[in-house]
């Protein structure tokens, strides 16, 4: 498994306009990662692709994910 320093991880644009709220996610072979980015040694929750993909579509469509 890859180690989460050696990820990319990428910053959501819609976290808030001041950046101090912002959500990181990193994809990596089990899933996709998610983090807080101000506290990017604290916990990571682990998202099944499928789901990942299936949220993030909702989200572009305007509907909520079930």
């Amino acid at each position: 498994m890859t180690a989460l320093s050696q990820l990319t991880w990428i910053t959501s644009s819609y976290s808030g306009g001041s950046g101090t709220e912002c959500v990181q996610c990193a994809h990596a072979e089990t899933g996709t990662l998610i983090r807080d980015s101000k506290w990017v040694g604290g916990p990571v929750v682990r998202v099944e692709s499928e789901a990942w993909c299936t949220f993030i579509r909702s989200l572009r469509q305007g509907t909520p994910s079930a």
